[in-house]
């Protein structure tokens, strides 16, 4: 039975397959086994090929650069961007962060919505 959905992270249709994996799009994808284990860890439920792929190349960077631990290791465009005078943090920044604050972050990389923003 298919399953019209929303992908957790981009939110885009998606027709999820569980019952039957093999014949769903997001089988199409290969993932590692860390990208794997990522994704188990995070709230999303069902991603869209383009969103897996995406956290394929987030995981793979992610394992290449370490995160930064003073504001002076912080690169711009990399880790943030300024928005309004604020700091407003990446995918990967989040990523390297290695947890969820559960704030309900812009790019949150976990899939964490907060209901009441």
């Amino acid at each position: 039975m298919t399953k019209n959905k929303v992908c957790t992270h981009c939110k885009t249709p998606i027709d999820c397959q569980p019952e039957a994996i093999d014949q769903c799009a997001c089988s199409q994808v290969e993932v590692s086994s860390a990208t794997r284990n990522f994704l188990r860890s995070s709230f999303h439920k069902c991603l869209c090929p383009s969103c897996l792929e995406k956290m394929e190349q987030l995981v793979q960077e992610g394992h290449a650069n370490e995160f930064p631990r003073t504001r002076s290791e912080m690169v711009e465009g990399k880790h943030y961007y300024m928005e309004n005078g604020y700091f407003v943090f990446t995918e990967l920044y989040h990523f390297l962060k290695e947890q969820c604050c559960q704030n309900g972050c812009r790019h949150c990389v976990y899939g964490f919505k907060n209901r009441y923003l």
